[in-house]
């Protein structure tokens, strides 16, 4: 009997788990990816491919947010003005928060673009709508480089 009591309790505590969700903030985040649907999903996650990149930064028109390691931001990283290192796990403070620009596109970058489409997508939900994801990362920028694609 006592087990059977157990089991019940696990049960009952497994089930109460699957309805244990922020029910406001699944709803903000349904309404946030609505417009994501299959080809236009790129556009919806702002996603910024290499020239795009090269072209706006060259014409000073990026804020440029890495969140990459201070260990992989001291072996590579960037020159370019409107430039700012924050790691990922320190972004989301208000104190680095209030850094970021409001009037200007913020392009999120890391080695991968992984870290940079969590940041970026979470930045726009609450509010930061000019932010865009560097597509290949810092790795595909330094393989799309060279003499001529940079100046």
């Amino acid at each position: 009997m006592k087990r059977i009591m157990l089991v019940m309790l696990m049960l009952l505590m497994a089930v109460s788990n699957a309805w244990a969700y922020d029910k406001i903030m699944a709803e903000s985040y349904a309404e946030f990816f609505a417009p994501f649907s299959h080809k236009a999903t790129g556009k919806s996650l702002h996603m910024m491919g290499n020239a795009a990149f090269i072209k706006h930064a060259k014409a000073g028109e990026l804020f440029i947010l890495d969140v990459r390691t201070p260990g992989e931001t001291s072996i590579l990283g960037f020159n370019i003005p409107e430039t700012v290192a924050i790691p990922m796990d320190q972004v989301f403070k208000p104190e680095n928060l209030a850094r970021l620009p409001t009037d200007m596109k913020i392009v999120v970058v890391c080695k991968a673009g992984h870290r940079a489409m969590a940041i970026s997508t979470a930045l726009r939900h609450i509010g930061f709508t000019n932010t865009y994801i560097l597509q290949p990362g810092t790795q595909g920028l330094a393989n799309h480089l060279s003499p001529k694609t940079a100046y």
